[in-house]
């Protein structure tokens, strides 16, 4: 892991949050089709792509919940193999 390294002055204490990649949540929440039951997600970006793949993943039958930056699937009443496109 790379790090910064900062000599002389005053010590840096703190903590930084990191925000969820939208490249790495497109995958995940379409991985939850593979799963029985609710998969829940948390750090998920809030930006149109992610909502384009919430919105296709109700098309084919599952039942979402987002709050703030987490979001929970039920991938159990999938009942459409057709993307609407």
């Amino acid at each position: 892991m790379d790090k910064i390294v900062v000599e002389g002055g005053y010590p840096l204490k703190g903590e930084v949050r990191i925000s969820g990649a939208k490249n790495a949540a497109l995958p995940i929440l379409i991985s939850s089709l593979l799963a029985d039951g609710y998969c829940t997600y948390s750090n998920v970006p809030n930006l149109k792509d992610i909502e384009s793949t919430r919105e296709l993943l109700i098309n084919h039958g599952a039942k979402i919940e987002a709050e703030g930056d987490t979001v929970k699937i039920d991938s159990g009443g999938l009942n459409n193999h057709e993307a609407p496109y």
